[in-house]
């Protein structure tokens, strides 16, 4: 989860340079891209292209459909929003992924862990101060990307216990590289040198910051990993700090230490059976 979050920190960073001159499509269908080749030494690790196989395809194609719709409104609304709103607004993701691996996945929802989602939320709205009534599409376009997350990462689980990480990855990059090639293609403008280092950040840390959930997601239930992802919120507001000098008053330090907490009391309560040896 550490690298998890590294990497989604960076790649917030890289998908805001990259989508001032590239279109959304366009930059999605070369991370997919970039990324198979960037995990191919993995997939080779693993015994080569037969070791991909997956158990499940349809299952694997059906997650990534649903990724895709909401890794395409994360981008976009990356273009209409601030950032603080987007990230916040993405933390809704933990909800729906309790309650859906709790549906589907058996998974058991107990005191701490609603605890610990709730202080994460919390945390969020004490640092973002949304403003009540004031709508924006944006704003819309990000939650429908939060709803898609929280199915995906549910669906991801449930592949763990089917395939490897490398499997579930190498299906990631391949199936979104079929959606998105037409899109791609309609909107094509070749990359400015300017752009280029954006466009291999942002492939490097998606498809990496996704193994890295993936794995974590083979150790512990989705209710316990998840929520970790609340430390984003206030990681992303020190990014501000250190890269635009963008200040951090008292409610944001107040909002961090809530989701510190919650995540404290998540990782406390952290049931042994659930946690497999490496």
């Amino acid at each position: 989860m550490a690298g998890w979050l590294t990497l989604m920190l960076t790649m917030t960073v890289a998908g805001r340079e990259a989508t001032r001159e590239i279109d959304v499509f366009q930059i999605m269908e070369m991370r997919s891209v970039i990324g198979l080749f960037l995990l191919y030494p993995l997939i080779r690790m693993a015994g080569g292209f037969r070791a991909v196989r997956s158990a499940v395809p349809l299952q694997q194609i059906g997650r990534n459909i649903v990724h895709y719709a909401g890794q395409f409104g994360w981008f976009y609304a990356l273009t209409l929003i601030p950032l603080a709103q987007l990230v916040s607004i993405e933390f809704t993701m933990p909800i729906w992924t309790a309650i859906l691996a709790a549906a589907f996945l058996g998974e058991r929802i107990n005191g701490w862990k609603v605890a610990s989602i709730v202080l994460g939320l919390a945390g969020v709205v004490v640092i973002v101060r949304p403003v009540v009534g004031d709508i924006d599409p944006g704003q819309l376009v990000a939650l429908g990307a939060a709803v898609a997350f929280g199915i995906s990462l549910t669906m991801t689980k449930s592949l763990t216990r089917h395939d490897s990480a490398t499997t579930i990855m190498f299906w990631m990059l391949a199936v979104q590289s079929v959606l998105g090639l037409v899109p791609a293609v309609m909107v094509w403008q070749w990359p400015s040198a300017h752009v280029w280092p954006w466009l291999l950040v942002i492939a490097f840390c998606g498809t990496f910051s996704h193994f890295c959930m993936t794995r974590a997601m083979q150790y512990a239930d989705a209710t316990i990993v998840v929520p970790m992802d609340f430390l984003r919120v206030p990681l992303t507001a020190l990014l501000g700090f250190l890269l635009y000098q963008e200040s951090i008053d008292a409610l944001t330090f107040a909002g961090a230490a809530l989701i510190l907490f919650g995540n404290a009391l998540n990782l406390r309560r952290a049931p042994a059976a659930s946690v497999a040896a490496p």
